[in-house]
């Protein structure tokens, strides 16, 4: 080939290189099972910052996890931002995120609230924690999660289904604190206490507390703020249980850099951004959450419901012990 022509191919094929390299740092491919009122101020709002455009899918976790593993190399997302760290740990157990070092998030973000080996990140927090009617129980009567099954509170207690992940991930935990053979037997406690079948809803529990169905049951505490602003009279309240031992057990929602992500800088510097003083409340104040920086406050109306000691076990146990925990709870017939 003329050297003239070659000269001028290899210009051509470098600028080429340019553009798409240029067109991927300024764009990210999101895939998130947190609803799209959630998320979209967060992504306009980084948008507006720093120019980059952030396209999204939004679906149920299972079927993104499912997409991910079927387009592989091919697929477009470069992060994955899902609800509950059950959740998040099987993503990375599927070998759908990759491990990635950050220092910003490494300082920003609890150690207990990310993955040990950096392939997931909390960025918001919930507890799961005990609600009661305020008509009929005293907050001196609670104390922890297992003293729900005494016989106080038999045909007292009300339990969303174990089908869901928040339940599921609530039990694995207690496995990690108690062992296998105490948590059952708690769990057996807790269904010979119920009031009612459990529920398909942590909103349907409180409503039925309200109904004088039962007394007190456990759920997240955005639910309980969602009802709360709805009716600001609410005759419930919230109690914080094992605050003499290891603490309230809580939740995140969280996300990883994807394994084949094509602009993994820009995902990972998403990532920081999600975890600075700036976009925390953003994140967390959307779902009435709490910010998992722990330089950030929450926002007042989630203040107002009382502080508490949290449990600082690492949340990937949740992941580890989920399958044992479903057996469990199926054993102990909680359905």
């Amino acid at each position: 080939m003329n050297p003239f022509r070659l000269t001028l191919l290899l210009v051509f094929l470098f600028s080429i290189s340019n553009l798409t390299g240029q067109a991927l740092a300024d764009e990210l491919v999101v895939y998130s099972a947190r609803n799209e009122h959630l998320i979209k101020p967060l992504f306009d709002a980084y948008t507006h910052e720093t120019g980059i455009k952030i396209t999204y899918i939004t679906d149920k976790e299972g079927p993104l996890l499912q997409r991910l593993k079927s387009e592989g190399r091919n697929t477009r997302a470069d992060l994955l931002i899902t609800v509950d760290a059950g959740n998040l740990w099987h993503a990375a157990n599927e070998g759908v995120l990759q491990k990635i070092e950050s220092p910003q998030l490494a300082a920003n973000i609890p150690a207990n609230l990310r993955d040990p080996d950096n392939r997931w990140f909390g960025l918001s927090l919930r507890a799961r924690t005990l609600v009661y009617s305020t008509e009929r129980v005293k907050p001196e009567q609670l104390s922890s999660y297992a003293a729900l099954g005494e016989p106080k509170w038999r045909g007292r207690l009300l339990l969303r289904t174990s089908k869901k992940v928040y339940n599921q991930s609530l039990v694995a935990m207690l496995i990690a604190e108690y062992g296998e053979a105490q948590t059952e037997q708690i769990i057996t406690t807790w269904v010979d206490n119920l009031a009612a079948p459990p529920f398909a809803s942590d909103t349907k529990l409180m409503q039925a507390i309200l109904a004088g169905q039962g007394d007190v049951g456990i759920v997240n505490t955005y639910y309980f703020g969602r009802l709360l602003k709805e009716n600001p009279d609410l005759k419930l309240a919230l109690y914080w249980p094992n605050q003499d031992s290891t603490g309230v057990h809580v939740n995140i929602s969280g996300a990883g850099v994807t394994k084949y992500a094509k602009n993994p800088r820009g995902a990972v510097k998403f990532l920081e951004w999600l975890s600075s003083e700036k976009a925390q409340n953003l994140f967390a104040d959307a779902n009435m959450e709490y910010p998992v920086n722990p330089g950030v406050e929450a926002h007042a109306y989630v203040k107002s419901w009382g502080s508490f000691k949290a449990s600082e076990m690492n949340l990937a146990r949740a992941g580890e012990l989920q399958s044992d925990a479903i057996k469990l709870m199926d054993r102990a017939g909680y359905r």
